[in-house]
């Protein structure tokens, strides 16, 4: 019969924690990092073993992407996950995102679409379901503004070209860059897509406000409709 071997029953150097201490971090594995931020297991389960549990849930994302498709109700139902680590686990999960955030941080430019990409990335490409960002600019293409403008079902946002030019009037923006991802992983646009972009396009140049980008996320992957040049006039359905 198969035994759970506890911590304290491991070698001394096979401790996450102790070699970690004695050789660096850089020399633990994934699961072994994750077991020294958890501190203790359960009950028959030890916290590399817990750690495993998370890193590979049997879903379509495995290892360290794993952590971030854990929702607090789910954590509360692995046997010793409690509140505690259930935040630590989210809070891991966020600082992840803000550390590679920070770093594109660095080089985001916002008449740059593989920077403005880079920049919003991680924070677009593990959610399940649509989301559309509004980004605006001031004269000097600096970011005045950051919304959410709406949230889709798995395969599509709803935009509200007037909701856009209400948010774009009231922080006085000159022009603005639309962001949005795609769940499915592919970046392609749809031709829903392009029709609405090219509507909203056609909204902003009314009033002044020119819709410099739509940039769509996929997984480690973009696409600029102003680099695919379908933001220019020719592409404009009339009615």
């Amino acid at each position: 019969m198969n035994q759970t071997c506890t911590m304290k029953e491991m070698l001394k150097e096979d401790r996450p924690y102790e070699k970690c201490e004695q050789n660096g971090a850089k020399f633990l594995t994934d699961s072994e990092l994750l077991s020294v931020l958890l501190r203790t297991g359960t009950k028959g389960i030890t916290s590399l073993e817990l750690a495993r549990m998370l890193l590979h849930p049997g879903g379509p994302k495995e290892g360290l992407l794993a952590v971030h498709t854990w929702s607090y109700e789910a954590l509360l139902k692995i046997p010793g996950i409690g509140k505690v680590k259930a935040l630590q686990i989210l809070c891991l999960s966020e600082l992840a995102k803000r550390l590679a955030k920070a770093e594109a941080e660095e080089s985001l430019c916002f008449d740059n679409p593989s920077s403005i990409a880079a920049y919003y990335m991680e924070e677009f490409r593990h959610q399940e379901q649509e989301l559309l960002m509004l980004l605006l600019l001031n004269t000097k293409s600096k970011l005045i503004g950051e919304r959410i403008i709406s949230k889709g079902t798995v395969n599509s946002a709803i935009i509200s070209p007037r909701e856009l030019m209400i948010e774009a009037l009231r922080y006085q923006a000159v022009s603005m860059i639309l962001v949005h991802n795609h769940p499915s992983g592919d970046a392609s646009p749809s031709h829903a897509d392009i029709m609405v972009t090219q509507q909203i396009a056609k909204a902003g140049a009314l009033i002044g406000i020119e819709l410099l980008d739509h940039i769509i996320l996929g997984d480690r992957c973009y696409v600029s409709m102003a680099e695919q040049k379908l933001l220019e006039q020719k592409y404009y359905e009339c009615n």
